[in-house]
């Protein structure tokens, strides 16, 4: 078990998280993305701002950052990490038709932000299901994905 590529277990198998004191402080960043897809009245309800909950996109850029600062409290093997920047965009795509969303995260330290950039997402894209669920309850969350990360031993990575 020990040639695993897979760091979240020991030698004998157990899930455990990755010690990571050795490892040098560097600067890490990730950026993920996701979308919303609903139907174009739906959308027409975010972009004209008459949603009844309020504001959609500004909530859920709210939503994801709360998400991302949380991600090592609902992912049992992350370490907290000292997150140094969380920026959410929320645009409409009217060729979805939907949102589509885009978290990156930065921090200094021993290991990366990929799982709190994708929480982000998720936590955002949560937030839009939730504020236009009256309206529909058939939208998708689709396509959350790593776009990009950087920093640590293994680089630079690009979808």
């Amino acid at each position: 078990m020990t040639d695993s590529p897979l760091t979240h277990f020991d030698d004998q198998g157990q899930a455990h998280m990755v010690d990571v004191s050795d490892k040098p402080v560097t600067s890490r960043v990730a950026v993920a993305e996701g979308f919303v897809k609903m139907t174009p009245e739906t959308l027409a309800l975010v972009t004209s701002g008459s949603a009844k909950k309020g504001d959609v996109l500004g909530i859920a850029r709210i939503a994801g950052i709360m998400g991302c600062k949380k991600t090592a409290e609902l992912i049992p093997l992350c370490h907290p990490l000292p997150i140094t920047k969380v920026a959410l965009e929320l645009e409409p795509v009217e060729s979805l038709p939907g949102v589509r969303i885009v978290a990156t995260v930065k921090t200094g330290g021993q290991t990366g932000v990929e799982m709190e950039a994708l929480t982000a997402v998720s936590t955002a894209a949560l937030t839009v299901y939730d504020m236009l669920k009256a309206a529909e309850k058939g939208m998708e969350i689709k396509d959350i994905r790593l776009m990009r990360k950087e920093g640590g031993k293994s680089g630079v990575y690009t979808r």
